[in-house]
């Protein structure tokens, strides 16, 4: 089992840069898939971006590519978000999620994903 706790996160201008963490308990962290997922008020949670279980593969949701970078480090068990150029939209609450049954590949769906942590706000004001 693998525990996941998030930080990182905090109040930002618009066009201003955050780097969230996702720190892994267990000795396991380097078989999973991880995906960082959002959560907005009022709104269902959406995908962000996912990373594979050796970090050679990674996806992005069309509204945070090329602004939003996740990486990880396995030797660390820890998760990364890069988020540069944020926008006012991208305020929400910001969760990370472990996958163990398919790490090779990336997934988007929220069901798929085994564990999660509890989450990070992340504010941007414009």
């Amino acid at each position: 089992q693998v525990q996941l706790v998030e930080s990182g996160g905090g109040l930002v201008q618009a066009g201003g840069s955050l780097r969230l963490s996702c720190a892994a308990s267990g000795r396991t962290f380097s078989n999973y898939a991880m995906g960082w997922f959002r959560q907005a008020p009022g709104k269902e949670r959406e995908f962000v971006a996912a990373i594979t279980w050796r970090g050679t593969s990674t996806d992005y949701a069309d509204s945070v590519k090329g602004r939003f970078t996740i990486s990880r480090d396995n030797a660390k068990n820890t998760m990364y978000l890069q988020m540069n150029s944020l926008k006012p939209e991208d305020t929400a609450v910001y969760y990370c999620a472990g996958e163990q049954q398919r790490g090779w590949r990336t997934s988007r769906r929220l069901t798929e994903y085994d564990y999660w942590g509890q989450g990070t706000q992340v504010t941007v004001s414009s």
